[in-house]
């Protein structure tokens, strides 16, 4: 098993699920793991008693200047950034139409899923930069494939389809940099999202921490499952 020691890693949406077991693998192999929560008394609950470094950070995605603030102070903090990891997700509105829709359901989605994302992936591309060897890793869903979209859940696959999107720009500007951009689907798992039924959830955090750790010359703008490529 590679390590990653004096890495420095961040993971929206990180006091549950995906995002607090992608964290908690990612302590494991050495990284200082950054979980960016809304609460930070509950972001510490949720680190304590896990293996390795975890530390809280406050960050609410749909918050317009979270994300500079949190940027700020890791940069204080630690000059760089190795690994940012965009989990912050809402509204899997299954029971939905797209010809009846909710636009404040519509709106809430896309202000975390999307304009949160691009938020943090703007405010920290920078220190994913000063490293030379940065990883960002868009947590996406095969819900959001062109390929494969068909009716129901209106909201969270066109935000998630909009996320993959980004992921390619993403990956084009930062082409050459060193920062390596990809979105994941960690599959259908077993979360308060994702209801009962599905993968253990740390199936479906390894997907996002084979992203975060790939070599230099891993892919980039790509989508994944397990590590499989998945059509856009």
């Amino acid at each position: 098993m590679t390590t990653h020691p004096n890495k420095v890693a961040l993971v929206t949406g990180a006091n549950r699920g995906i995002g607090l077991e992608t964290g908690r693998q990612l302590a494991k192999l050495g990284f200082t793991v950054l979980l960016g929560v809304r609460d930070v008394a509950k972001g510490a609950a949720a680190a304590k008693g896990l293996e390795g470094h975890l530390e809280a950070i406050a960050l609410d995605v749909a918050a317009p200047d979270a994300a500079a603030q949190a940027a700020a102070e890791v940069e204080r903090r630690f000059g760089r950034l190795d690994v940012l990891i965009n989990n912050a997700a809402i509204h899997y509105d299954t029971g939905s139409r797209a010809s009846r829709p909710d636009w404040t359901v519509i709106r809430e989605a896309f202000e975390t899923n999307v304009f949160g994302a691009w938020r943090v992936a703007a405010a920290f591309a920078p220190l994913l930069r000063a490293g030379g060897h940065g990883r960002l890793v868009n947590v996406s869903s095969e819900g959001g494939s062109l390929a494969s979209m068909g009716a129901g859940a209106p909201a969270y696959s066109t935000s998630k389809a909009t996320l993959n999107a980004l992921t390619c720009v993403l990956a084009a500007e930062l082409r050459g940099s060193g920062v390596l951009v990809n979105a994941i689907c960690p599959g259908w798992v077993a979360t308060d999202m994702g209801g009962p039924g599905g993968r253990p959830v740390a199936q479906g955090a390894a997907g996002i921490v084979w992203a975060a750790t790939l070599p230099d010359d891993g892919p980039t703008g790509g989508f994944f499952r397990d590590g499989k490529r998945l059509p856009w």
